[in-house]
This record gives structure tokens, C-alpha cells and sequence, in this order.
């Protein structure tokens, strides 16, 4: 599978950097992952509502420079479906064979902008829970992980 993770601001914890790193070298053996990131909007205290939809859009413009206009786009986000491991699998199984490159997209603190969301192919929660973005990031990495091993065959799926 050819992937970009696109994320939205630094990781500020060094055991979300490594565990970012040891995701991405088992995730090598199956395919091309990268992630990249871009600057977060900086929230001024007790900011409105209008000025954090602001600032998402801002972030979304960012992470749209690096969207291809034949990527197929999938959006973190916890109003979507949550499939199990096997369904994930599937999925993948599916994006891999359509030879378009997939881009998953996390969102900053404050969530995606209606302009990452209107260029979103597709949604894709894990939870109903809301997690900081620097540990989406290392779930979302394993849980790729876990769909690859899942799709080859391979132990490593309970």
C-alpha cells in the first residue's frame, strides 16, 4: 500500500515519536508509509466558536497542499464508522487495489475543517472517544499495522 499520514501539529512526547517510528519500520515490509506534518493555529484564550472554525480551515488549507487530486482521502474523525480489525483489513484490501495512494488525515485539537472534510473520500473513527492527535497518530499506525498483518495471513491479530 502506498500511504500519507497527514497530521496537524509537532509531537510533544518523545514515546509518541518512537512509537511512531517502530510503526512505521514494521509497516515498510507491506508498503510505502509516510506521514507528514503541518503547523497547528494557535488558539488565542477563549477563543469563539468562528475563530476555532477559523483556524481549522486555515489547517486544512495547509494540509491540502499536500493532498494529489487522485488520492483517495480518508478522514479521522468520530462521526464516521468504527469497523473492527477484520473490516479495517478489508478496507485496506480495497484502497490498495483501487492504486491510488490513501491519505489519512488527523486532525489538529480542534478537529478537521469543513474543507478536509468536503475533500474527504470517506470517514474513519476508531472510538467514540476523542484522543490527542499525537497518540491518533500511533494508534492509527498500529491499527494499520494490524490490517496488513490481517491481510497477508499473518499472526498477529487476537
Amino acid at each position: 500500500m502506498n500511504a500519507l499520514i497527514l497530521c496537524v501539529g509537532k509531537l510533544r512526547e518523545k514515546w509518541q515519536q518512537q512509537g511512531c517510528d517502530e510503526y512505521l519500520k514494521r509497516l515498510s515490509r507491506y508498503g510505502r508509509y509516510e506521514i507528514v506534518a503541518v503547523d497547528d493555529v494557535r488558539d488565542p484564550d477563549k477563543a469563539s466558536e468562528a475563530l476555532l472554525r477559523q483556524g481549522m480551515e486555515k489547517e486544512g488549507e495547509a494540509l491540502l497542499k499536500h493532498i494529489r487530486p487522485d488520492d483517495r482521502v480518508i478522514a479521522l474523525c468520530v462521526r464516521a464508522d468504527a469497523p473492527d480489525s477484520v473490516a479495517l483489513a478489508r478496507r485496506l484490501g480495497q484502497w490498495t487495489l483501487s492504486g491510488r495512494r490513501a491519505v489519512f488525515v488527523i486532525g489538529g485539537s480542534n478537529g478537521l475543517g469543513e474543507n478536509i472534510l468536503a475533500r474527504a473520500n470517506e470517514r474513519l473513527s476508531f472510538s467514540n472517544l476523542t484522543f490527542p492527535h499525537g497518540l491518533m497518530r500511533v494508534i492509527l499506525l498500529e491499527q494499520l499495522y494490524r490490517a496488513e498483518k490481517i491481510a497477508a495471513g499473518e499472526k498477529y491479530h487476537k
